[in-house]
């Protein structure tokens, strides 16, 4: 979303009269919800997601030990370079890795926290990852012998470990720090859907749905969701949410939430 558009957007304010609910972390949903205030949406929080160190550090504090050995390392989300970097402490990157990060936000975080980002693989899935890699190595035969480190959450998505494997690379993906799920009050949240004072919910990774879910205490979220529009911010987020039975989804082509909040005017222009 560009400064201009930003400016048209705060003076005809799409979204006034919309009430959107926000399952982001707190801590992580300044942006999204600066861009639904400016186009006049209002905003409540509702976080369904927080962050927290792992059990062990032993996996990420092994992996900092042989950094010399490592050709890359992968960052899949801004939680993974704050929570790395944080382990990492005084020590640095050895300049020969290769520094890689999934998505804009990530890239961001990791040019702020290292001052470097060598690959930006501008697809937020790991398929689109893996693509970005193999392009910068000079193509899929270059990935043989090489070592990844892919410091992560908890519960994440095999694909990408799992492809880079499949290509002859030694990868050590890492648990860097885990999501859990937030003390929130769950009635408070379905008498405001129930009562229809929600137009929108909006849903940033598949473990904001899951434990919205739980939340909510349904598996199925269709009826609690009727009439809502839900806007998710990816395909494997969208397909979560379809897995618990909600239809009415949108998602923008680029996954961040400038391009949520822009998927969500144009839908709600259309209706």
């Amino acid at each position: 979303m560009t400064i201009d558009s930003q400016k048209e957007i705060s003076q005809t304010r799409p979204l006034a009269g919309l009430k959107v609910l926000v399952t982001r972390a707190r801590a992580q949903s300044a942006e999204i919800t600066g861009l639904l205030e400016m186009a006049g949406a209002a905003v409540v929080h509702c976080p369904t997601i927080a962050f927290r160190e792992p059990d062990s550090w032993a996996a990420v504090d092994a992996a900092i030990e042989r950094l010399d050995d490592y050709d890359w390392i992968v960052f899949t989300s801004t939680n993974g370079v704050e929570f790395f970097y944080r382990r990492l402490s005084r020590k640095r990157l050895p300049d020969k890795i290769i520094r890689c990060a999934i998505g804009p936000a990530t890239a961001k975080a990791l040019e702020t926290t290292s001052g470097r980002v060598d690959v930006i693989a501008r697809d937020s899935k790991a398929e689109g990852a893996l693509a970005a890699i193999i392009e910068r190595a000079g193509g899929a035969d270059r990935i043989r012998g090489l070592r990844f480190l892919i410091p992560r959450a908890r519960v994440a998505r095999e694909v990408l470990p799992v492809k880079l494997s499949a290509l002859g690379a030694s990868v050590d993906a890492v648990e860097a720090y885990q999501t859990v799920r937030p003390e929130t009050e769950g009635e408070e949240i379905k008498r405001l859907l129930t009562e229809g004072k929600v137009n929108v919910l909006t849903f940033t990774s598949s473990s904001t749905v899951s434990n919205f879910a739980a939340l909510v205490g349904m598996k199925d979220l269709s009826g609690l969701l009727e009439g809502v529009l839900v806007a998710c911010i990816g395909p494997v987020t969208a397909q979560t949410a379809r897995e618990h039975g909600i239809e009415n989804v949108i998602q923008p082509d680029q996954y961040n939430a400038p391009a949520l909040v822009e998927s969500l005017i144009a839908a709600t222009r259309k209706s």
